[in-house]
């Protein structure tokens, strides 16, 4: 779990943001920034640029090393507190609260403006890059590409996807987006994994959600990584969440996502209810009514 830096900000000046955004921009070509080019990239003097070095040291925001030169890269923390401060200055974010949910590749945080909202850090490529790297297709030709790279896209392609999809499909709502962060709509509810149905609710809840990649495909997305720890269930519904690794509808490999993701949702109402879910229902069939934008019930597929 990478540290929560909110409580950082009222300590770092407006040259640390320099600093950091200097070393930042110097990451776009090697995962570590020389010394000599952190001015040019700060606009800060010299003796400047050491006098904040020091500061974001000291406070874990950048790593140094000095073999074969000196160099600085962000640590993740240096990157959360950029995002951060833009949420702020834009005002989108006004208090910073408990964590929501911690992942291998996100970590998720109550914040607050108007009213409750998420605040999503991506962290895809922090401690398995090269693995996720290949899974997903962030590459550019202009850029060095780090986990820095790689966790800002994964943010920009699930953010750009919720915009897409919302309203129409049960997601949550997109707030705004800076470099690897999202903010958007505090779901209510509980995770789908966590819960507990009622023999005569379990074809409801599952009409309900294969009901949502129906609307989803016909939006033009097939989420690609579905499973009972990417839905919320509550009194209202269902809502499916983490969407960076979406693809579009023409993708090549749509068809197989698609299926996977119907695999993965069928297997685990079967798993955690069995019986319950018609053993004639086939992921073809689904799959046929959810790519024709027809989807019926459960119950009506399995006649």
């Amino acid at each position: 779990m990478v540290r929560n830096v909110a409580g950082l900000l009222p300590e770092l000046d407006e040259q640390d943001f320099y600093l950091l955004s200097g070393v930042e921009q110097g990451m776009r070509f090697s995962e570590w920034v020389q010394r000599e080019k952190l001015p040019k990239f700060s606009s800060l003097t010299d003796e400047e640029v050491d006098y904040r070095l020091e500061r974001c040291l000291k406070r874990g925001l950048i790593e140094k090393k000095t073999i074969q030169y000196e160099g600085y890269t962000l640590q993740f923390e240096g990157y959360d507190a950029l995002a951060l401060r833009a949420f702020a200055e834009r005002e989108t974010i006004s208090e910073f609260g408990s964590p929501l949910g911690v992942g291998k590749e996100s970590d998720v945080y109550e914040v607050r403006s108007y009213k409750p909202l998420a605040l999503k850090y991506h962290r895809e490529g922090y401690t398995n890059f090269r693995e996720v790297h290949k899974e997903r297709d962030y590459a550019s030709d202009n850029e060095h590409v780090s986990w820095m790279y790689t966790a800002r896209k994964a943010a920009e392609r699930e953010y750009e996807t919720l915009e897409e999809l919302y309203p129409d499909v049960a997601v949550p709502q997109p707030i705004d987006q800076n470099r690897h962060a999202i903010v958007m709509e505090k779901m209510d509810g509980v995770e789908l994994s966590r819960t507990r149905l009622e023999d005569d609710q379990v074809l409801g809840v599952l009409d309900l959600l294969l009901a949502e990649i129906t609307r989803a495909y016909a939006k033009g997305f097939v989420h690609a990584d579905m499973s009972e720890y990417n839905v919320f269930l509550s009194e209202d519904g269902v809502k499916i969440f983490d969407w960076p690794q979406a693809v579009p509808t023409d993708h090549e490999n749509a068809d197989e996502f698609l299926r996977r993701d119907l695999e993965n949702t069928l297997g685990y109402f079967r798993r955690k209810y069995p019986g319950r879910v018609p053993e004639n229902l086939s992921v073809e069939a689904v799959a046929e009514s959810v790519a024709g934008d027809t989807f019926e019930t459960v119950a009506e597929l399995s006649m």
